[in-house]
Formats: structure tokens, sequence, C-alpha cells
């Protein structure tokens, strides 16, 4: 049907991409390259494509529909169920189409713009500190070094595996990129990020290349989750690297101070 269509309008003088370009804004996805190759002859287009072609009309059909009559007679409008998800998509669009696989459905609903509703709240990774207390901004946007052991960035992120989830805490020195320190757990405390801090200092002091006092700035966010970071980042401003590649509470610093952003 949709060959057809840009058929006729080739006939009337329009070029092919003009045509998919505007089918496209409609919310007909198809590609001039897509039509030249079902257009020609002897040309045997793959089942996954027809299907998918089906299934992204019958959706299309649900999530959509154009008023007859009243003030916006002719104007189409997002249906209630064009707010559902692939969950409750895919049983609706196995109503009229028992073959069609979630797959399909999650396809179609990506070409069509459709992501649906949902009634949970996102996943808070980042939680400001309350006390309020965070440390001046050194670097400025300015992740660059001109020598080895001058900046270090410092975070952690969490990963999603069968057993739950894994935090891994890194220390990266900016110079080269290289990771000089990394540690994961499955909690987060303040040994996540001090284990990394402590690994990159006996690392530079192993490789011949140790931290000089008042040369280093180590820079974190400003995030906090849970208590990791009122115990790291916020408690790191006064912290030193100590000789015995350990961290101790003092006032003198090779670590100039952890910066917030």
């Amino acid at each position: 049907m949709i060959v057809a269509f840009i058929d006729e309008c080739r006939q009337a003088g329009h070029a092919v991409e003009s045509i998919c370009q505007v089918l496209s804004e409609e919310g007909c996805q198809i590609a001039a390259r897509t039509y030249r190759a079902w257009s020609e002859p002897g040309q045997r287009v793959a089942a996954r494509t027809v299907s998918d072609a089906v299934v992204m009309d019958t959706v299309r059909d649900l999530a959509w529909t154009v008023d007859v009559d009243g003030p916006l007679a002719g104007v189409r409008r997002l249906t209630p169920e064009g707010l559902y998800g692939r969950r409750k998509m895919t049983p609706l669009v196995r109503r009229r189409l028992p073959s069609a696989s979630p797959g399909s459905v999650d396809r179609a609903m990506k070409t069509l713009g459709l992501n649906g509703i949902r009634r949970s709240k996102g996943v808070r990774t980042t939680i400001p500190g309350k006390d309020g207390r965070r440390a001046g901004d050194l670097l400025n946007r300015d992740f660059s070094a001109a020598a080895p052991n001058r900046t270090w960035v410092m975070d952690f992120t969490y990963v999603r595996t069968w057993a739950g989830f894994v935090y891994v805490s890194f220390v990266v020195d900016v110079f080269a990129q290289k990771i000089v320190g990394w540690h994961a757990a499955t909690s987060k405390d303040v040994e996540l990020v001090m284990t990394p801090l402590r690994m990159a200092t006996w690392q530079r002091r192993r490789d011949g290349h140790p931290v000089e006092r008042g040369e280093l700035i180590g820079h974190a966010d400003a995030g906090s989750q849970g208590g990791i970071n009122r115990s790291s980042q916020h408690v790191l401003v006064g912290l030193r690297l100590g000789a015995r590649s350990s961290l101790q509470p003092v006032s003198s610093s090779r670590v100039s101070c952890v910066v917030c952003c």
C-alpha cells in the first residue's frame, strides 16, 4: 500500500526522498532505499519487515484517532491506549494480531515515538547532602593536567547483577586518562571510596612516581548517596595522603582539596 502510494506521487512529479520525508513526518517511517528495495522486480522482502509493518499499522490505529465532528474535526489526537507501555500494548495488539511478538510491538512503538507513562517514580541515584558542606571548585571544568599526579577525578557507579547491585569506585589520573585505583563492593560505605585512594597512592609510589605534597587536586562531584559522600567527599577536604599510603585526618595535605562541582 505504501509502495503504491509512493508510485502515484512519483507519477505526479515528486521525488522519492521528499515523499519519504513527508511520510516520516506524518508517522509513517520509510526510507528511500527501503522503497527502492521493495519496488525492484524479483526483490524478496524479509518476512520480519512485512510483519513489523503490519504491527506498526495496528499500533498506529490503536494509539491515534481522528475526530470526525466537533471543533477539532479532522485533527489527529492521542488515544488513552497511546499512553500504554510495551507490556500493556502487546496484549492489546494481539487481540487483532495473535502472532504479534513483544519485540515487534517494541520496535513499532520506538519508531512511532510511543514510550508510555510510568506510575512509579524514577530511581534517584544522587541525593544532595543535608549538611551543605561543599568544597570549592578548583578545576572550573578544566579536566586537563600538565603532568601525572596533578589532578585525580574520583567517582563511583553501580552495576546491576543477578545477585543484586555492585558498587564500583575508581580514581582516574586526568593526565593519562588512566585508572590508578578502583574498588568494588556490595555496599556503600567509607571503604568504597577510601580503598581506591589508598590503592592509587600505593601504585604511584610502587611505580616510582610518588604523590608530592601540595601538587595533587582530587576532584569529585557534589552528590551524596546515602552516607558515602558525607563520609568521603566532604570529610576528604581535610584529609591528607600519608607516607604509608593511608589517609589521615590532619591539616597539612598532599591532596590540596577534594573539589565538588
